[in-house]
């Protein structure tokens, strides 16, 4: 990992959240609190992980943390507050889950949620900071099984495939069989497909 200065504190928490960009679904954070005494090699962000190397250090990072936490903001939520919002409301509720309360905490991003303790942002800090790149594996895995769920209940959407992203396949299915009740009604792709 690049060179990232950490704040000279006691027990330091990553966050990070996988869901803003999709159509559908929830917004899922997590929150890890990792173990100096107990190293997970690899770490990264999740994004740039093979699924059978993510699904691996998930189990490790579950084992090993000295905390961790998953929460999430509903599609009723995004629907109601915005994405920013409903993603800050969801990264506070994963750091308020932690069983041990972190000194300081490390976000994924550009800007923070309001927390009881110091934080700071960090951009690209899920490629950064071994923290946030825990927190994105934990988060991600949560998702991708959430939409593989969808999926079954829903298999003419394809959201095992595209995890609620607006790829093509996404955008005609939306088109041909109109929104779920998933689906994020205040984003425009979904908006006009309910118009319809």
């Amino acid at each position: 990992m690049p060179d990232f200065i950490y704040p000279a504190v006691g027990l330091i928490a990553g966050v990070d959240e996988v869901g803003r960009g999709p159509l559908v679904g929830a917004v899922v954070t997590a929150a890890v609190i990792l173990d100096p005494a107990k190293p997970i090699i690899g770490l990264a962000d999740s994004k740039k992980l093979s699924e059978k190397r993510r699904l691996a250090l998930y189990d490790e990072i579950k084992e090993k943390a000295l905390a961790w936490s998953l929460d999430r903001a509903d599609p009723e939520e995004i629907d109601q507050l915005n994405i920013l919002h409903a993603t800050m409301l969801a990264m506070q509720r994963a750091v308020a889950g932690l069983q041990i309360l972190p000194d300081y905490v490390l976000i994924d991003g550009n800007r923070c949620p309001a927390l009881p303790m110091p934080s700071q942002a960090v951009v690209k800090g899920d490629s950064l900071v071994a923290e946030i790149s825990a927190a994105s594996i934990i988060a991600k895995v949560t998702r991708d099984r959430e939409m593989a769920e969808l999926d079954l209940l829903f298999p003419q959407y394809g959201f095992a495939q595209h995890k609620g992203y607006p790829t093509a396949l996404h955008m005609e299915k939306l088109t041909q069989y109109g929104a779920t009740p998933h689906h994020r009604s205040s984003f425009a792709p979904v908006r006009n497909a309910l118009r319809r």
